[in-house]
């Protein structure tokens, strides 16, 4: 019976030791997640950070005070109001993306940090939206994000957080400056519409003048070039005529130089007579003969006579 509680009493002691080795073991060795710090205090006292991964801490000694994200984290900023600086009353809300960078800080320089830096955000944001008028404010919207960013971080540096960004989600102003603003925008629309139709009214009469302008242009120009087509024709018409003349004038004066030349000037010469003599004679009731000889030959004779006058002068000219 002793040689059996002896044994009963060595195995117990065995488990409790083993079990105080396993609970020694799972509080001295400690795994941190990824995008994690855990602050250790020692007695109390900060004693070290640990970052992702295996850590081996004292048991009994070392405890984890603080466990702190690193990721980056989005916070809603409560609605407030804000008076710009023209004195008009706005009710502004937005979000706040920061991230903790020192632990040490975080853990140790603010009691909260995540309502420091949205408390912080709100009057930076009611100081910033005061330097600026209404208009101002939805126009430079992404200014008033940045300045708000840079504000944070120069105040938060102590406290080992970094705002990344900010963005103002809603901004509302009081009804009655919506409505004001409604109308102001519709005038404004009212305005360049009126301006756009006076505009495209102005162009076209501009362009229906330009347009007749040139066809005038065309007109005239196609009439000069007609015109001067026509005096070219005619000045061609004319040379070509005259030197048709000429040149029948030419040959019939070589013809005639000679003698059968002088007997067809006699032929044509009498059919001629004839011929004028006829036509008084059928035109008029009254017919005046010469005093001489009336007949053909008569004429011819005279004719010859007037020739060869006319011949007799050439010779003595030349």
């Amino acid at each position: 019976m002793a040689i059996e509680q002896l044994f009963g009493f060595i195995f117990n002691f065995w488990v409790v030791l083993a079990v105080l080795v396993v609970i020694l073991v799972k509080s001295s060795v400690k795994f941190v997640p990824q995008n994690q710090a855990f602050v250790v205090e020692r007695f109390g006292k900060y004693n070290k950070t640990m970052v992702a991964g295996l850590n081996m801490l004292v048991p009994f000694i070392d405890k984890v005070t603080y466990e702190q994200s690193l990721k980056e984290h989005a916070y809603d900023v409560p609605s407030q109001a804000a008076i710009t600086k023209d004195n008009i009353s706005l009710v502004v809300d937005g979000v706040l993306y920061l991230k903790l960078l020192d632990p040490y800080k975080a853990s140790y320089g603010v009691d909260n940090y995540v309502y420091a830096v949205s408390q912080l955000a709100q009057t930076t944001m009611r100081s910033e939206i005061g330097k600026i008028d209404l208009d101002k404010t939805f126009e430079e919207r992404e200014s008033l994000n940045i300045n708000i960013v840079n504000a944070i971080n120069t105040a938060s540096e102590p406290w080992g957080i970094q705002v990344m960004r900010y963005e103002i989600k809603d901004i509302e102003p009081p009804r009655t400056i919506l409505d004001a603003m409604e109308r102001q925008m519709k005038a404004e629309r009212e305005k360049r519409a009126t301006i756009l139709e006076s505009e495209g009214q102005r162009q076209s009469a501009i362009n229906v003048a330009e347009g007749d302008k040139q066809a005038q242009v065309l007109s005239a120009e196609a009439d000069k070039a007609e015109q001067i087509l026509r005096a070219e024709g005619e000045a061609k018409a004319i040379i070509a005529v005259a030197e048709a003349q000429a040149t029948a004038l030419e040959t019939v004066g070589r013809v005639a130089d000679t003698h059968e030349g002088q007997k067809a000037i006699q032929l044509n010469l009498a059919d001629k007579a004839i011929d004028a003599k006829q036509a008084i004679a059928k035109d008029s009731t009254v017919v005046l003969l010469p005093e001489g000889n009336t007949g053909a030959a008569g004429v011819v004779a005279e004719a010859m006579t007037i020739i060869n006058t006319l011949n007799a002068d050439k010779n003595v000219q030349s």
